[in-house]
């Protein structure tokens, strides 16, 4: 990597340490604490932070895709890996080369993965995914206890987890389709139990589930947001005040900066960018910056947008184009090339959260951070 490079993201290490031992903390003594490390990390860097996290002692990682998992174990990254999405028919022997852990709700991924086995001659865990109200992925209720007797006919399947996911936890204060599913998930859990069917680790919490639902915890808990220092929603928040919980003190993990590559005089009533969707009104001194929705800049910020200089804000004129952003220094006189920039993060008493930042583009935080280039440097500070 570049000693020098012209846009990057950092990783606070310190930060990160500190949310996961918050969430240790919160879900407590004899629970296991699954790092969801999908999409790229939530654009932080999936190997960076699974590196980090490990260190400080998270037991399990989450991934969306057989390709993250493979990633992680390329990186000589040896913990359980639950792979959170779906995997081909036809990669089904890789996943389980790889020994991952398996999310699976289709008949025709038990048969295929028992053939698998058998042939390989190794055992395959997986965690069954149950219907209670998202409908998205998952095996109904009606269907689970079948699908559950297909797994245990075969000596080279392991039953591990029985899993779900909540629907609309993020984005209300109400708790009752929550309660709703939380009681679809107990009863399904239930109905394995008394037939015998025994299931090591059961798991339904997200962040805000675990924030704000102790009772979701059960005997592993998901947490992704949280632990990149962000609040699921503004909902979550006013939710953990509303049951007089005292919100956690999570602190952002990630900075994406880049440098001015240019600094250029116009006279008032130029135009500027594509489209010439913004027009000089008086004159002006602007900063190219090397940055562009390629990279992940929304290109929503167009006009719309600020980036920091020297502790000051600059607002962002013209479109975002696909390499490029120009921003307006007349009130930073002191900016000058190669001058480090702030796209999102903190510079002396300004900041541009990844909320902010969502607010601005119409989006939500999480969209900001996973669309950060994967392509770029991530330096852990």
């Amino acid at each position: 990597m570049s000693a020098h490079p012209l846009l990057w993201v950092e990783i606070d290490r310190a930060a990160l340490g500190h949310n996961i031992g918050l969430f240790r903390k919160l879900i407590g003594p004899g629970k296991k604490l699954l790092a969801v490390v999908k999409a790229n990390a939530y654009g932080h860097g999936l190997l960076e932070v699974s590196r980090l996290a490990l260190a400080r002692g998270v037991d399990w990682l989450g991934v969306h895709s057989l390709e993250e998992a493979l990633a992680l174990r390329a990186a000589g990254l040896r913990p359980p890996v639950l792979i959170l999405g779906a995997v081909a028919l036809d990669e089904l022997k890789t996943a389980v080369e790889a020994d991952t852990r398996l999310t699976i709700y289709n008949p025709e991924t038990v048969d295929r993965l028992a053939a698998v086995t058998a042939r390989l001659g190794k055992k395959a865990r997986v965690h069954v995914k149950v219907e209670t109200g998202t409908n998205r992925q998952g095996v109904a209720e009606k269907q689970l206890l079948g699908l559950v007797r297909r797994i245990r006919k075969s000596p080279n399947l392991v039953l591990e987890g029985l899993s779900s996911h909540f629907a609309n936890i993020e984005d209300t204060t109400d708790p009752s389709y929550p309660d709703y599913q939380l009681e679809n998930y107990k009863r399904a859990a239930s109905l394995l139990e008394d037939q015998g069917l025994r299931v090591p680790v059961k798991h339904m919490s997200c962040t805000a589930a675990t924030i704000l639902f102790p009772r979701t915890h059960f005997d592993l808990a998901r947490v992704g947001i949280g632990l990149y220092g962000l609040w699921p929603s503004k909902e979550t928040y006013l939710s953990c005040l509303h049951q007089h919980l005292s919100p956690l003190k999570l602190k952002p993990v990630l900075s994406w900066k880049t440098r001015v590559v240019q600094v250029k005089t116009l006279a008032k009533g130029s135009f500027v960018g594509y489209g010439c969707t913004f027009r000089t009104t008086r004159p002006s001194r602007l900063a190219v910056l090397p940055v562009g929705y390629s990279d992940g800049y929304d290109r929503r910020l167009s006009n719309a947008g600020y980036v920091l200089i020297r502790g000051r804000r600059a607002p962002v004129r013209g479109r975002v184009a696909m390499d490029f952003i120009m921003v307006d220094v007349t009130d930073v006189p002191a900016a000058k090339l190669e001058d480090e920039v702030t796209l999102l993060g903190r510079d002396g008493r300004e900041s541009i959260s990844a909320e902010q930042m969502a607010s601005l583009a119409g989006t939500i935080s999480y969209e900001v951070l996973a669309r950060i280039n994967p392509l770029l440097p991530r330096r852990v500070v």
